[in-house]
């Protein structure tokens, strides 16, 4: 679990600090502002930390990691991901602090092609859980096309977030009854749906299959419903555990609002269990949903609003402050108010 992190000159993330993380984070911001790169950042240290010293993989961690940054970020040279800067001088920064044990921090310059020489906080032993990146769109009717482009063709266009989730989804379903919270976020997660997505052993294709049993192929389930079934798929196969952390970029898109919003109390259920959640948004909807359950449940809910030249820190616990996303549901508010009168 994280409980801090901290870049500099990290692509679109000019100096960014957020402490005191909890069980459920959530990142706002403009497009551009670095989103989904915090998220990405976060994601790579996260599993260089769960590959190392896994199995039969002698590579050392440095080599773990600038390959898990060339992969993610998708640059010619892994100091293309560095922050262009007048006198060429300023280095990525990366800092984190990643459960009890671990203080992860790395920095390289624009001029760094593969070797990152500055890595200190390097664990002892590989992080045993499996987490896991949901991009915005869905990647089930995608994964046979992602799995080839990367292990076949080596080719650009489908990241490490999309090529881990792709591969996740091929662990075996898990026989034997999850614990009961997991349980009851799975069926709350199918009474969202109205079903849930199963996989043909024998052709090896997805379908989903209604509460009556009922049985669609893959190309005609609407898209919100893959992406949120692709959680009950890996909490079947027990490839998320109560250690692991999930990263969710724009949890809101393609679901409608009540939607949102029971997607939200499933994921506070899941929570409890142990599980990290750390989401970007754009959406009022997630924005205030978890303000009720944080107010509800007195649980801190830190908040990281990124901005063009500043950011600010809060907890959804202590208020709902003004930030951009508030500020536009007001500005409609006062227009149509304008209109009525």
């Amino acid at each position: 679990m994280f409980k801090s992190v901290s870049v500099k000159n990290f692509g679109a993330l000019k100096e960014v600090s957020w402490r005191r993380l909890s069980s459920i984070n959530l990142v706002l911001g403009e497009n551009g502002t670095g989103k989904s790169f915090l998220l990405k950042a976060m994601y790579v240290a996260l599993r260089t930390c769960e590959a190392y010293k896994r199995g039969n993989d002698k590579r050392d961690f440095g080599d773990i990691l600038s390959d898990k940054l060339y992969w993610t970020f998708q640059a010619e040279k892994i100091g293309d991901i560095a922050t262009k800067s007048k006198d060429k001088k300023d280095s990525l920064n990366f800092c984190a602090a990643i459960d009890e044990s671990t203080k992860l921090s790395y920095s390289f310059g624009r001029d760094t092609e593969k070797q990152i020489k500055n890595i200190s906080g390097i664990p002892s032993v590989n992080r045993s859980a499996e987490s896991i990146f949901l991009p915005a769109k869905e990647v089930v009717s995608l994964q046979k096309v992602i799995i080839k482009s990367r292990e076949q063709d080596r080719l650009f266009g489908f990241d490490n977030t999309y090529y881990d989730l792709a591969r996740a989804l091929n662990n075996p379903t898990m026989r034997g009854r999850s614990s009961d919270r997991v349980a009851d976020a799975r069926s709350h997660l199918e009474d969202m749906l109205g079903g849930r997505l199963e996989k043909d052993e024998d052709t090896q294709s997805w379908y989903f299959k209604d509460q009556n049993a009922k049985k669609f192929l893959i190309g005609v389930v609407a898209e919100g419903v893959k992406k949120v079934s692709i959680l009950d798929i890996l909490l079947g196969n027990r490839y998320l555990s109560p250690e692991s952390v999930v990263f969710i970029d724009e949890p809101e898109s393609a679901l409608h609002p009540a939607a949102i919003s029971k997607f939200m109390d499933i994921i506070y259920e899941l929570s409890l269990t142990g599980m990290q959640f750390i989401m970007a948004t754009h959406s009022y909807f997630v924005l205030k949903k978890l303000y009720l359950l944080a107010t509800e449940h007195q649980c801190s809910i830190p908040v990281l609003s990124l901005g063009r030249e500043r950011h600010d820190t809060y907890d959804l616990k202590d208020s709902l402050p003004d930030n951009p996303i508030v500020a536009e549901s007001i500005k409609l508010y006062e227009q149509e108010v304008d209109l009525v009168l």
